[in-house]
C-alpha cells in the first residue's frame, strides 16, 4: 500500500541540491541497488502566483494568458519531487541525473486561478544501456478531478558514458525549413530561477565539467516549453505531449526548431549538428 505524505510545501530547492551534494560524498553514495520509496507525496491547495507565471511565461516564450501552459504544473510540482529525490534513503543521487524523456497529458485546460492538489511518486526502477532508469509521475487534480498529469524519466548513469543512449527515433537532420532559435548563455540560470531547478550542469561551468559537460546545458522542460510556445495556438484543448530529450543544448547555442502536421498527430524537433529533442502531440 502507498503511503501518502502530505505537506504544506516543498524544499527550498537549493537546501534540496546542497543535501543531494553531501550524499555524494564517500560512504554516504546511495548504491543505485535499491528499491524506490512506496511513498506518495501530497500538496493540496496549491495556487498560482500571477507574477511567477508571467515570468515563466516570458522566459520560455509563452503568451501572457489566463491559462497554464501545458508544462506549467510540472513547475509547480517540481519542489515535491525534489523533496522525494533528495531523501537519504533514495536509491540513486540526485545531482548527476539526466531527464531523458517526459509525457504531459492535458485532460482539459487550467485557468490560472484554480486551486490545485498535486501528488508525486517514483516507481519503475529498472535497467538501463547505460545505468538505471526510473519514472517519476505528477498529478495535478481540481476539486477531485484529475486535469494533468506528467511521467518524467529519469537515469542515472552507470559511470561508463557521459552521455544516454538514444531513447526513440528521431526526425532526420537537418530537418529543412524552420526556425533558427538563439539562446542565450544566461537562459540556464534564468530558468532555474523560476523554476528552482538548480542542477548545477545548468548553472555553473564547474558543476557541468564535473559531469562531463564542456559548459552549462539547457534543461531539457526549458527546451520543450519553448517548443510548445512555438506552437501556441495550433494545439487542442486536450492532448498527450511527449518528448525524448536527445542530446544537450550546450549554451550559448544556435538550434533550428521545425514542426509538421500529418491528420491528428503533430510532431516537433529540436537541433543543430543533430537531434537536441524529438516530440509528438496527440490529440
Amino acid at each position: 500500500m502507498v503511503a501518502v505524505v502530505e505537506v504544506s510545501a516543498g524544499p527550498r530547492t537549493t537546501v534540496a541540491y546542497a543535501r543531494a551534494a553531501l550524499g555524494l560524498l564517500p560512504g554516504l553514495r546511495p548504491s543505485g541497488s535499491g528499491t524506490l520509496p512506496d511513498v506518495e507525496i501530497l500538496h493540496r491547495g496549491v495556487t498560482v502566483d500571477r507574477g511567477h507565471l508571467a515570468a515563466y511565461d516570458r522566459i520560455c516564450g509563452f503568451r501572457l494568458t489566463d491559462l497554464l501552459p501545458a508544462t506549467y504544473p510540472h513547475v509547480l510540482a517540481f519542489p515535491l519531487a525534489m523533496r522525494l529525490m533528495s531523501d537519504p534513503g533514495f536509491p540513486l543521487p540526485l545531482i548527476g541525473l539526466i531527464h531523458i524523456t517526459n509525457r504531459i497529458t492535458v485532460h482539459r485546460p487550467i485557468d490560472a486561478g484554480a486551486t490545485l492538489d498535486l501528488t508525486v511518486r517514483a516507481a519503475a526502477l529498472r535497467d538501463h544501456a547505460r545505468g538505471r532508469q526510473f519514472d517519476v509521475t505528477t498529478t495535478a487534480t481540481v476539486n477531485g478531478a484529475e486535469v494533468w498529469r506528467g511521467v518524467s524519466t529519469y537515469l542515472h548513469l552507470d559511470g561508463s558514458s557521459t552521455a544516454p543512449a538514444p531513447t526513440a527515433a528521431a526526425p532526420a537532420f537537418p530537418a529543412p525549413g524552420g526556425s533558427v532559435w538563439r539562446i542565450p548563455a544566461r537562459t540556464g540560470t534564468d530558468y532555474a530561477a523560476i523554476s528552482g531547478d538548480r542542477n548545477p550542469i545548468h548553472t555553473s561551468r564547474l558543476g557541468a565539467r564535473a559531469f562531463g559537460f564542456p559548459r552549462p546545458i539547457a534543461h531539457g522542460m526549458w527546451s520543450k516549453a519553448r517548443c510548445l510556445a512555438a506552437l501556441e495556438g495550433r494545439l487542442p484543448d486536450t492532448y498527450t505531449v511527449d518528448v525524448a530529450f536527445k542530446k544537450p543544448i550546450p549554451l550559448p547555442a544556435r538550434v533550428r526548431f521545425h514542426s509538421t502536421q500529418e491528420g491528428a498527430t503533430r510532431t516537433f524537433s529540436l537541433g543543430s549538428e543533430g537531434p537536441h529533442l524529438a516530440g509528438v502531440v496527440t490529440p
